[in-house]
């Protein structure tokens, strides 16, 4: 919530696309919004600006979870009626760990991905269709999943990647299976392409912040596969309580594997397809409950960035999916069983894993709540300009944010003595100014160092240094007046990921409206899988 109140804070002052957190760390800033992807808090901020503060993780939440389940109803429908699609939906949108995530991690970021892989899930099941249309919804949705959550992008990659091997693998000819490869690598660059504005800086400037927190212990993978324990309790409460709930669901997805084979495979004749799509799931669902497991560390030790994707029990977002889907094709109406044993199956699943996540949640680990009082002073904290504590990741490197002075003065001498100093403008990407200084020396800036801020003295340009430990900002001054004015430039990876976007764009609008004409003609037989 203090990323959404601090992005509307700087709409406000005229800053479209936020990258500096000016108010984190207390006031001294860091570099979140260049890595943590725009669409959550875009969605937060704009919610915050149409209501009280109070209603809007309430409101994101019921938007977000209502988007997920119409997703997941257009990629159920590919196979089942509208009641059991809308079945599936609802499981899907309301499944333990999206209300885990809801009541008790407050991911809001990765709960926006959820509405996204179903997205993407569908595209992979269209990949075999004749021309460039599959290459560009592929693109377009998993652009999608890098604007909602980097972890969850890789996690939707990775699940993407998987699915693709098993449809080629599906195939009856080399070719065929060649095209399938080649259409999802397509995907994945144009996909790429499109987010480049948010991924080039986000990867480039990586080395000028503590990128390493992010695997630093209590968070790193290997701490936090499932039922791992360490020297910490409330990690291990959390721990405890998130392995209940995967456990659970892994053991209702195995059902759900047995059931949908039994049932909505061999119960019907003509079984090619439905056995495809019965495969592509249970191997997906298999993948992603594997990935939760201490046997699959060297698959987080070795695979390309797969570490980024933090913490293992992340995987239930993707696990859901094959989940909901395989439970509605297991009790589908199409299936010639009475209804109330599809009814019963269903009631006893759902009801079976509310009531261990309530359990679970009641016994080893309570939620964590905000009430209306906090999130006011939350507000009043970014309003009145004191700030906030910050994330430790998006810190300049070299910066010790528990070693900074809340009470520093926004420019200091050498010795942390205030300087008088006439303050010109004080906002997120603009410092500017004046002061008339006895002698040439140096003043410090409240503000984290970070190369992207551009300096410059009576209009020159001059190069700053850094404070030990706390890593501040250091500008040099001549005898006499001086007008400081520093800025948070436009640093060329930023100005590469535009040009990259906008190409990437371009070849998506040509490429669409090339291939429209032809899209609306019928076609004679799509893929049953």
């Amino acid at each position: 919530m203090y990323s959404w109140m601090e992005v509307l804070a700087q709409w406000k002052q005229g800053v479209v696309y936020p990258r500096w957190a000016a108010f984190a760390q207390w006031g001294y800033g860091e570099a979140r919004f260049l890595f943590y992807p725009p669409g959550s808090w875009t969605l937060g901020a704009a919610l915050g600006a149409a209501l009280p503060w109070r209603a809007v993780p309430g409101a994101y939440c019921w938007i977000v979870l209502t988007l997920a389940g119409a997703s997941m109803y257009g990629l159920a429908r590919r196979w089942l009626s509208s009641a059991d699609a809308f079945f599936a939906a609802a499981f899907y949108a309301l499944n333990p760990y999206h209300l885990l995530v809801v009541y008790w991690r407050s991911a809001f970021a990765e709960l926006l991905a959820a509405i996204v892989l179903p997205l993407v899930v569908l595209c992979m099941l269209r990949i075999r269709q004749d021309g460039a249309r599959p290459v560009l919804w592929l693109g377009l949705a998993l652009a999608g999943a890098w604007m909602a959550n980097a972890p969850a992008a890789m996690m939707i990659h990775y699940s993407a990647a998987g699915l693709a091997l098993v449809i080629a693998l599906q195939e009856s000819t080399l070719r065929a299976a060649g095209h399938v490869l080649a259409k999802t690598l397509l995907g994945i660059l144009l996909g790429a392409g499109l987010a480049a504005f948010y991924l080039l800086p986000a990867i480039y400037e990586q080395p000028w912040v503590n990128i390493a927190a992010l695997m630093s212990p209590g968070v790193s993978p290997q701490d936090n596969f499932l039922f791992t324990m360490m020297a910490d309790v409330d990690h291990n409460n959390f721990n405890l309580l998130v392995s209940i709930v995967a456990l659970s669901e892994i053991a209702v997805l195995a059902l759900a594997v047995w059931l949908a084979r039994k049932i909505w495979v061999k119960g019907t004749e003509r079984c090619t397809g439905r056995r495809r799509t019965w495969t592509l799931l249970a191997v997906w669902g298999a993948g992603t409950a594997f990935a939760m497991l201490p046997a699959s560390n060297f698959l987080w030790m070795h695979l390309p960035k797969f570490r980024f994707v933090q913490l293992p029990f992340r995987w239930l977002l993707c696990l859901n999916a094959p989940l909901a889907l395989l439970l509605g094709m297991a009790t589908a109406t199409s299936v010639a069983r009475p209804a109330a044993t599809r009814w019963v199956v269903r009631a006893f699943s759902s009801a079976l894993l509310v009531a261990i996540l309530l359990v679970a949640g009641h016994r080893i680990q309570p939620p964590w709540w905000d009430q209306a009082a906090d999130i006011q002073e939350m507000r009043d904290a970014v309003s009145d300009g004191i700030g906030y504590d910050g994330t430790d990741e998006y810190v300049p490197a070299g910066a010790d944010p528990y070693e900074v002075n809340k009470d520093l003065a926004g420019v200091t001498d050498a010795g942390g003595a205030p300087v008088n100093a006439q303050i010109l403008g004080w906002t997120a990407v603009d410092r500017h100014f004046k002061l008339r200084s006895n002698s040439a020396g140096t003043v410090t800036v409240r503000l984290f160092n970070y190369p992207a801020w551009h300096v410059t003295v009576n209009g020159r340009r001059v190069s700053t240094q850094t404070t030990e430990l706390t890593g501040l900002m250091i500008v040099p001054v001549a005898l006499g007046e001086n007008d400081v004015e520093i800025r948070f430039g436009r640093t060329p990876d930023r100005l590469a990921g535009d040009i990259v976007s906008l190409m990437s764009a371009g070849i998506f609008a040509g490429f669409y409206f090339a291939t429209r004409q032809k899209a609306a003609l019928p076609r004679a037989a799509e893929e049953a899988a």
